[in-house]
């Protein structure tokens, strides 16, 4: 086998690949018996008739396509690895030459990966993000339980004020006629919590258990259901019930019911530094974020758009997925948001270009500094991974396939490379 390659443009690259005589042959006997069962030959029972009879009967031309398929793959394959080109798309194929007893000669145009210039990565300045936890913020949190751990009294001798819990039923109407999704019976709404239209909320201030009420709101020009965009409504209240919450006194006892401290003190000395190792986590995080972004932006890559696409599909397949855990798929939300399938992928487009832009240059930096992942690293993420699906190591190792094991290589290589470029930063 012989190959040519030209760079024909930015990120596109031709081999010109030519597969000798013996090996095409073997691709047509394979193709042969592949498609064996499939020729009916006079003469002989269907499926029985030998190669030569098959050729002489329907033409050698017959074998050709799988023949193709499995000779041009292999060696496609083999080309590409040879010549260490790093394809992001399948490539378009042209025969050039073929025919029984002669050399095969093909195309394959190609879209690659892009090269990336780097620019500085090394000694990126970044702010120190100061992490500081307040004893508004361990307040904050402690009313939080105690919000969890309210009960809820019912009054009847007032109107609804803010903070209350109303149970309502309501149906709304535009134009005098029912909406679809406006209506709800038994519905508890916290007044002031916002959750409602602009101005509903308000409306039902002072109004009694038994009361019924209309309510005139508009909704949103940008409301996500378009037909009720911009539109008037008029909703018809009835006030079933109000509660107030009764919040626990915050003492001692309070800590005992809520954790496992006995003091009040305790809990709070223990929300205090769960906060600070949460704040100190984030600003790790986002200082991180700010260096991979200069980084980043120092570099020079074109990035092929099929590259883009592609990670747009994954976005979308994750997204997907995530509603599915909630009972929805994508078309139901689709339909639910408004959206034309179009238009939700195009949301995805600047993230999809960022997150790959952020691969392709903490690939080019962990190759510029040969970091790679050492045995001893795969080891012990092989042992934690395996301690998390709660299995034995080896029986762990049995069933990863060689690009499991890549990936989870990779996966260490990046956070060497992204742990280096932290590490040889200037905090300031």
């Amino acid at each position: 086998m012989s190959v040519k390659v030209e760079k024909t443009e930015k990120n596109r690259v031709r081999l010109e690949i030519e597969v000798d005589a013996a090996k095409f042959e073997e691709g047509l006997q394979k193709s042969y018996l592949k498609n064996i069962k499939k020729f009916n030959v006079p003469g002989f029972r269907k499926g029985k008739a030998p190669r030569n009879i098959v050729e002489r009967y329907y033409g050698v031309e017959v074998l050709y396509e799988d023949a193709i398929n499995i000779v041009c793959a292999e060696a496609y394959d083999k080309a590409v690895e040879e010549n260490d080109i790093h394809p992001v798309d399948r490539p378009e194929i042209d025969i050039k030459q073929i025919g029984k007893g002669k050399n095969l000669i093909f195309v394959a145009d190609v879209t690659v990966r892009p090269e990336v210039v780097l620019g500085q990565y090394k000694g990126i300045e970044v702010e120190k993000i100061n992490v500081i936890v307040t004893e508004d913020d361990v307040e904050k949190e402690i009313n939080k339980v105690a919000e969890k751990s309210a009960r809820l009294i019912t009054v009847e001798d007032r109107g609804i004020q803010k903070g209350d819990i109303a149970d309502i039923d309501f149906e709304g109407f535009i134009d005098g006629v029912p909406f679809e999704g406006g209506k709800a019976s038994g519905y508890r709404l916290e007044i002031g919590s916002g959750n409602f239209i602009d101005g509903f909320e308000d409306q039902l201030i002072g109004a009694m258990p038994g009361d019924d009420v209309e309510v005139n709101v508009t909704f949103p020009e940008d409301y996500s259901n378009e037909e009720l965009a911009g539109k008037k409504a008029l909703f018809k209240v009835i006030i079933n019930d109000i509660k107030v919450k009764e919040l626990p006194v915050i003492d001692d006892e309070f800590a005992k019911d809520v954790s496992e401290f006995d003091t009040l003190e305790e809990y709070k000395n223990d929300i205090r530094n769960k906060l600070k190792e949460a704040a100190e986590h984030k600003a790790r995080h986002e200082t991180e974020e700010k260096i991979i972004n200069k980084v980043c932006e120092n570099a020079e890559v074109e990035i092929p758009n099929v590259m883009i696409q592609r990670h747009i599909d994954n976005l979308v397949r994750d997204f997907d997925m995530r509603l599915r855990y909630q009972g929805l798929d994508l078309e139901k939300y689709l339909n639910i948001m408004g959206l034309e399938y179009t238009d939700f992928r195009n949301q995805f487009e600047k993230r999809a270009e960022a997150e790959v832009r952020t691969q392709l240059v903490l690939d080019a930096v962990s190759k510029a500094e040969n970091i790679q992942a050492t045995e001893e690293e795969f080891d012990e993420e092989i042992e934690k991974m395996a301690e998390n699906y709660k299995t034995d190591v080896e029986e762990f190792k049995k069933h990863l396939q060689d690009n499991d094991i890549e990936y989870i290589k990779d996966n260490i290589r990046i956070r060497k490379t992204v742990q280096f470029l932290v590490d040889s930063a200037k905090i300031v």
